[in-house]
């Protein structure tokens, strides 16, 4: 209900998230998906107040950091911050945690061959170091709908077995009610058959509230003279976001770039530029992201040497960076896989936007075929959707297929420029809509490139981001080494047809 209203208040408002540089949704959509786990978490610490008062300057701690962390990632999301302001907000917050809240990370375990292995005076900076990383960790992750809050998910529902098992009820309460604040986020975000984008986005706020808790909860659940678990079970409960985000930062540093320069070389950019839809996205990563917490609490009830289960991570993070670094290794395999798991492609599918008459979809494709005329080469696709129920008509979508020239792989200025005044000419002159849902090297799936390059060669909506050309046998003609653009075709305004939204 809370992020129902923020929803509606963010249009009022016109909080939204809008497309551009790195990001791949094609309108504004609301970033308040953290509002409901902030009012989650505030009417936990109040409870939590009264039930173990002894406890209240913990509380009170946490409850001012995620107020500080929340506004900041409010305020970054709408103006976009510096990475060197909100890295001093972080840092500030993490001492307070530690200072104040007493929240130190002293004791890693057996790392060294059963070894206890102290921190000491070196505690309190590597507590801060891992509390600004854990408050990060989440957002470097949440690149396709419904990623970050089911990873999220389901490191809480992990960390509430082990709350569970060593009967830390306080902590326990609190896992409870993220857990509830995630679902209800999830709701609006994930994508489902009736609806085929987010609703709203998780935002920095959401992200960067998500990570502090998890760094709090992993820190005091793992210290003391009775810990829950130990250090080195968490980052098994955190594998995937962590990989990630270290694999991210490694391979930056490697290639002489910015750690903090965005790229799409993520896991799951790899899986989509392999033709998996955002849902298999979703549940592959998800799936795996449970094998590895699952693993680690294994490694804790069955008593597994703690440097066995660090040097485990660490074999699977060697494959992880290598995947990420050399993904053109991994596409084709990922590919067959798709086949054998009969993962249909979307051209089988059939479920582009649009339901149109046999009339209606030749009227659409002669008003492209008039408006493009001899300018480029280009040919329109029209698919049959499956029929309804309670509908015996047959009904059509359309998709437009734009080829570069051989040597023309690498948009330039020139076919932007192109592809912007189309969309802007068909949008005022016949409310027509295309949108581009992805780029396409002759059979080879999709690609991409720079940044900079229009659609990074790589799907410009983020609700179709897994989508790849379709119709085979029509591109099978053309040029196998030359670039495909595929766009959608369907109207702006929804009342001039029936409208039907694909997964």
């Amino acid at each position: 209900m809370i992020i129902h209203i923020a929803i509606k208040l963010a249009h009022v408002y016109r909080i939204a998230d809008h497309p551009g540089e790195h990001k791949q949704h094609s309108g504004s959509t609301p970033f308040v998906g953290g509002v409901g786990v902030f009012a989650a978490l505030c009417v936990t610490l109040i409870m939590l107040i009264n039930f173990y008062p002894e406890y209240m300057q913990k509380w009170l701690v946490l409850g001012f950091c995620s107020i500080v962390i929340f506004v900041t990632g409010f305020i970054d999301d709408m103006v976009r911050l510096s990475y060197k302001l909100r890295f001093i907000i972080q840092a500030v917050v993490a001492f307070i945690i530690v200072l104040v809240g007493g929240i130190v990370l002293s004791d890693l375990g057996g790392l060294f061959f059963g070894l206890p292995l102290q921190l000491g005076l070196f505690a309190i900076p590597f507590t801060v170091f891992g509390i600004i990383g854990g408050i990060n960790i989440i957002n470097m992750i949440d690149g396709v709908d419904g990623l970050s809050g089911s990873l999220s998910l389901t490191s809480f529902l992990l960390l509430g077995v082990v709350a569970y098992v060593a009967g830390d009820f306080a902590n326990l309460f609190l896992i409870a009610a993220l857990i509830g604040g995630i679902a209800g986020f999830l709701n609006y975000n994930l994508r489902r058959s009736s609806r085929a984008c987010a609703q709203v986005f998780l935002g920095d706020n959401g992200s960067m509230l998500i990570g502090l808790v998890f760094a709090w909860l992993l820190v005091d659940i793992s210290q003391g003279p009775n810990p829950a678990m130990r250090p080195v079970v968490a980052i098994w409960l955190l594998a995937i976001p962590l990989m990630d985000a270290i694999s991210v930062m490694h391979r930056r540093i490697r290639m002489g770039s910015s750690p903090f320069k965005p790229d799409r070389n993520h896991l799951h950019h790899i899986l989509l530029r392999a033709g998996y839809r955002n849902e298999e996205v979703v549940f592959a990563i998800v799936s795996l992201h449970l094998l590895f917490g699952i693993t680690g609490l294994a490694g804790l009830y069955l008593g597994v040497p703690d440097f066995i289960m660090l040097l485990g991570f660490f074999l699977v993070y060697a494959g992880y960076f290598y995947l990420t670094l050399r993904p053109w290794h991994f596409i084709p395999p990922l590919c067959f896989l798709h086949t054998r798991l009969h993962l249909t492609p979307v051209a089988s599918y059939g479920k582009f936007v649009g339901r149109f008459t046999v009339m209606g979809a030749e009227n659409l494709a002669m008003i492209i075929s008039k408006e493009i005329r001899a300018r480029v080469d280009f040919w329109v696709q029209i698919f049959k959707q499956p029929s309804d129920d309670d509908s015996s008509k047959k009904q059509y979508s359309l998709a437009l297929n734009i080829r570069l020239p051989d040597d023309h792989n690498i948009l330039n200025d020139r076919t932007k420029r192109y592809v912007t005044l189309l969309q802007q000419r068909l949008e005022k002159k016949y409310d027509m809509q295309i949108r581009q849902l992805a780029a396409r090297v002759g059979d080879k799936g999709l690609r991409e490139s720079n940044d900079d390059d229009f659609g990074s060669l790589y799907p410009t909506d983020r609700r179709a981001a897994h989508r790849r050309c379709p119709g085979r046998r029509a591109a099978h003609h053309r040029s196998m080494g030359s670039q495909v653009l595929v766009f959608e075709v369907t109207w702006l305004n929804e009342k001039k047809v029936d409208h039907y939204v694909y997964n």
